[in-house]
């Protein structure tokens, strides 16, 4: 029996060191397989430790991915260094515009061009001056002033763009009788430039595209020009909402009865726009945009003027009729409210919430 059991058992052994010798892997290669595990190991932990020690010699926080080490290591690029907060606006606080709760439902917005209309309450001032002042944005402002007419500088002063650079080119027949306007600290200039003694002001805005053409336009160093009548006087802040390619405001008289637009109905006038036609009327006393448009608008507006003189033909109102008529084919990129040219011989009605500029009776023999 003993030897019975010892047969067996050998015999067992047999064909287990044969099924071990069948399947067991060559030593050779386990230590290959071993050494490089042992090997990539330690290669990443070397690469966590020098990183982490770069970073933490740097005094910066560098991000590491969690599974670390692994080889996906060497994919990786870690060019992070620290998180930087960018704002485009500083922290303001405002209420909290509602789509269907519009500031103003009383008046029209949003021109058909999808342009904006801009009254007061669709806007925050405070976000515009935080888009617009770091920006060192300077405007240049036009008047022409017959005889002692220039008072105007001084209420542009408290409220056109308050803080910023703005720059006035007055247009003047007799310059000597300017007075001296206290500027703000940004303010580098105010220019007098001397122009002929005009018998009318209907011929001097005969003139008016012409002499900003030639004058201003031209080689103005500003990046918006405006070209403002002299018999405005500033009431209340303003200035913000005006930056645009072109601009115009709506005239103060019209913006009720679009049916009776004064505009010129006789085809043979440069000036022409037929009844029925035609977005909103504007009033020559408030326009402009970014120089090189307004100088594109000035000559464009002076050909015409050239034209109907050329045909003996004077437009109902001069450059205000020629100004309508470019407007209607060449499009504002922001159009004012009646708030911002208003006529101060006018009632208020409810629309105008606030009166940012105004119009006065022109006299024409002094200040």
């Amino acid at each position: 029996m003993s030897l019975i059991h010892s047969s067996l058992l050998l015999s067992s052994l047999k064909s287990e060191s044969c099924w071990n010798s069948e399947f067991a892997l060559p030593s050779t290669l386990e230590d290959m397989i071993s050494r490089r595990v042992v090997v990539g190991s330690l290669v990443c932990l070397g690469v966590v430790a020098a990183v982490i020690w770069a970073t933490s010699g740097s005094g910066k926080v560098q991000y590491l991915p969690y599974y670390l080490p692994c080889p996906e290591i060497f994919s990786i690029k870690l060019q992070y260094t620290e998180e930087k907060l960018i704002q485009l606006f500083p922290q303001l606080f405002y209420q909290q515009p509602r789509v269907l709760a519009p500031n103003r439902q009383d008046v029209l917005t949003v021109t058909p061009w999808l342009v904006p209309i801009v009254w007061e309450g669709t806007f925050s001032p405070e976000i515009l001056d935080s888009a617009y002042r770091p920006l060192k944005l300077s405007t240049g402002v036009t008047a022409f002033a017959v005889g002692k007419y220039t008072r105007f500088v001084e209420s542009a002063e408290q409220h056109l763009r308050r803080g910023s650079q703005v720059n006035y080119y007055t247009f003047t027949d007799s310059p000597e009788p300017i007075p001296q306007v206290q500027l703000q600290p940004a303010q580098p200039w105010l220019v007098t430039i001397p122009i002929q003694n005009y018998s009318s002001w209907q011929e001097m805005s005969m003139c008016r595209m012409e002499t900003i053409n030639q004058h201003v336009a031209k080689v103005s160093k500003v990046q918006y020009l405006f070209c403002l009548d002299i018999s405005m006087v500033s009431h209340s802040p303003w200035g913000l909402g005006i930056l645009g390619d072109v601009v115009a405001a709506i005239h103060p008289g019209y913006f009720q009865v679009p049916e009776q637009f004064p505009c010129e109905r006789r085809s043979s006038s440069a000036a022409f726009i037929p009844e029925g036609e035609g977005d909103f009327y504007c009033g020559g006393a408030v326009c402009g945009g970014l120089v090189r448009k307004v100088y594109e608008l000035t000559k464009t507006c002076h050909m015409t003027i050239l034209v109907d003189k050329a045909n003996g033909i004077m437009a109902a109102w001069q450059q205000e009729s020629h100004l309508n008529r470019h407007f209607l084919s060449h499009k504002l990129s922001k159009v004012l409210s009646p708030e911002c040219i208003w006529d101060d011989r006018k009632p208020k009605p409810p629309e105008i919430h606030l009166i940012c500029v105004s119009t006065v009776d022109k006299n024409y023999r002094g200040v």
